[in-house]
């Protein structure tokens, strides 16, 4: 979108409307730490700050030119992200709004209206790019037009049955249809998260079953199939404390299903050229998702295009090795991997699970050990396309893990790695991040969750949940977003 200068203030003041309106869905965010996590220096394993503000970095990835930024985008939208970003970082204002979706205040109809359009006009089409793959792909127009790339993610997370996973699965066929009438490679990612297409029970007692087997490997699985590994030497398996009960063939048979949906999607994925990622979950049930990722990836990642992604979660104390042992494996097997690496969004439901089993959380004991395990995934994964097969999706809203991964990227040579690399930040936050990469010549996406708002609503809450440190920590994008604005409102008037 063309940056607008008006050329008066009361004039600006009447090309504002309505508050996040339809016609306008690109958004400017914070440069945000990890999630869950207050921003603080990266450090080295010595205990030294690291900067990555060397001047080859500095000259190619600059972050400081706020206008230059921003030029892509309008005044309005501008003024209507910076509007939604101070409200979200309001924390009590969060604690409210929580509170009211999740109270009986709900269950009464005209109340509910009202809280739901409140929502529609405001923080749904902040953080989410429309009710249905067609709005979607509006978005999706909107970020090309800026340079940005869009990952479509069907924010569908939970299924209690087969019914509701064979109409979730549709919907995910319907968003791999609908990119073939959007520009080429506008569309860089389809997202999904096999809970929507698995009922949890399967999950739970399939990753049971998968971290008995780790603990002795002489038990039989005769269901299993060809597959990565999971584990490592250091993965939580205090979820599974006694031998499990083999599947029944019910559960078999459920299994099976789950199988033939995920092998669907990418089979149609792979016919239109667009990589599916599988998102990350909770450690209880990531064993049975990393499974069932990898076992598509055996069938469907060939001749160096990797069309099924898995997630690596840095957060995790066995992250790195677990992605080590992955890449090893599937380089034996020929099997081009990519993976999706980023910090986590689950940390507090994680850490309160191994408390009340009476274990260590499984995630890193410090900011600095959660970083250092990033940035040591990115810089493996950077080595690796540079050198050999597959991709690698860089999630991340913290500035100076774009820094060390773009020195990387350059010291390697961009050029070998371009098409095999994307950095990635959540649709509605981190614009800032987003541009500046993406003007120092990366592919940039934004993860752009769409569907019905009463269905996208659990996505909602758990990201406000999960991501409190993320959302209240943007203090010094908001302060770029108001001197930008600041700036445009001096133009017009003067």
């Amino acid at each position: 979108m063309a940056n607008r200068v008006i050329p008066a203030a009361s004039k600006l003041l009447k090309t504002l409307r309505p508050l996040n309106s339809a016609a306008s869905s690109t958004t400017i965010s914070a440069i945000s730490p990890p999630i869950g996590y207050a921003e603080k220096p990266l450090q080295s394993p010595s205990g030294h700050a690291i900067t990555a503000a060397d001047t080859i970095t500095d000259n190619i990835f600059n972050l400081d030119d706020a206008d230059k930024l921003f030029a892509s985008v309008s005044t309005p939208t501008l003024l209507r992200a910076a509007l939604n970003l101070h409200a979200v970082a309001f924390e009590p204002l969060v604690d409210m709004g929580m509170w009211v979706m999740k109270s009986r205040l709900m269950d009464t109809p005209l109340i509910r209206d009202v809280i739901m359009g409140i929502i529609r006009y405001t923080f749904y089409e902040h953080f989410c790019a429309g009710e249905n793959a067609v709005a979607a792909g509006r978005s999706v127009l909107e970020l090309n037009e800026a340079g940005l790339r869009g990952m479509l993610v069907y924010a569908l997370e939970y299924a209690g049955d087969n019914d509701s996973c064979d109409r979730n699965l549709q919907g995910f066929l319907d968003t791999v249809e609908a990119t073939k009438s959007l520009p080429p490679s506008s569309v860089s990612f389809i997202i999904m998260k096999i809970t929507a297409i698995c009922p949890m029970r399967v999950l739970e007692r399939v990753s049971d079953l998968l971290r008995w087997q780790h603990k002795d490997p002489s038990f039989k699985l005769p269901w299993k199939l060809d597959t990565l590994p999971i584990f490592s030497d250091n993965s939580p398996l205090y979820h599974t404390l006694e031998k499990p009960e083999p599947l029944t063939p019910d559960e078999e048979r459920d299994l099976e299903l789950v199988h033939q949906r995920l092998l669907k999607l990418s089979q149609k994925c792979s016919e239109a050229n667009v990589p599916l990622s599988v998102d990350a979950e909770y450690s209880s049930v990531q064993p049975a998702i990393d499974y069932l990722t990898y076992s598509s990836a055996i069938i469907y990642n060939k001749d160096d295009n990797p069309i099924v992604y898995g997630t690596i979660q840095a957060y995790l104390k066995d992250a790195k090795e677990r992605l080590l042992l992955a890449t090893k494996a599937a380089d034996d097997m020929g099997i081009p991997m990519g993976f999706k690496v980023v910090r986590g969004a689950y940390m507090s439901s994680e850490a309160k699970v191994a408390s009340s089993l009476g274990y260590k959380s499984p995630i890193h004991d410090s900011i600095e050990d959660t970083h250092a395990c990033y940035n040591d995934c990115a810089s493996f994964m950077l080595e690796k396309i540079a050198n050999g097969s597959g991709g690698v999706v860089l999630a991340s809203h913290n500035v100076e893990s774009g820094k060390l991964a773009v020195a990387k990227a350059h010291e390697i040579g961009i050029g070998k790695v371009r098409q095999k690399l994307e950095f990635a930040q959540l649709y509605g936050m981190a614009e800032s991040l987003s541009f500046g990469l993406r003007n120092a010549g990366f592919q940039v996406s934004k993860y752009m969750p769409f569907g019905p708002i009463e269905l996208v609503l659990p996505y909602l809450l758990r990201r406000a949940e999960e991501n409190r440190g993320l959302l209240s920590a943007s203090t010094q994008d908001r302060q770029r977003t108001r001197e930008v604005l600041k700036r445009r409102l001096k133009a017009a008037i003067f």
